[in-house]
């Protein structure tokens, strides 16, 4: 019961360590974050307001709890990996929209 406690503050700790993240606008294409962690660390920068709203001190400790450099390097790994999984996406989503456009030559063709 303990450490499924502990699980769940760690998970919650780990995706709030992006807070200033969530608010930013991309400021060109390049500059737009590709890893799918966008989802979790907006959830959890809510809860994080939600919190430091409600009781300050709690805020502080989910914000300085996020730094420690075991959070910090799950959270890198996990990064640098979606996005990678995200770049094969778009290469997928690429080479269908070209065989779809193919298929649809061939076809206006006959």
């Amino acid at each position: 019961m303990l450490l499924s406690k502990a699980l769940a503050v760690t998970l919650i700790l780990l995706l709030s360590t992006s807070l200033s993240e969530v608010g930013a606008k991309a400021i060109s294409k390049r500059h737009v974050r590709r890893d799918w962690l966008i989802i979790p660390d907006s959830i959890a920068f809510y809860i994080y307001e939600s919190v430091n709203k409600v009781s300050p001190k709690a805020g502080q400790f989910l914000a300085e709890a996020a730094q420690t450099p075991v959070i910090l390097e799950v959270r890198n790994f996990l990064v640098k990996e979606t996005s990678k999984i995200s770049v094969l996406a778009e290469q997928l989503m690429e080479k269908l929209r070209g065989l779809w456009k193919k298929k649809e030559e061939a076809s206006s063709q006959q």
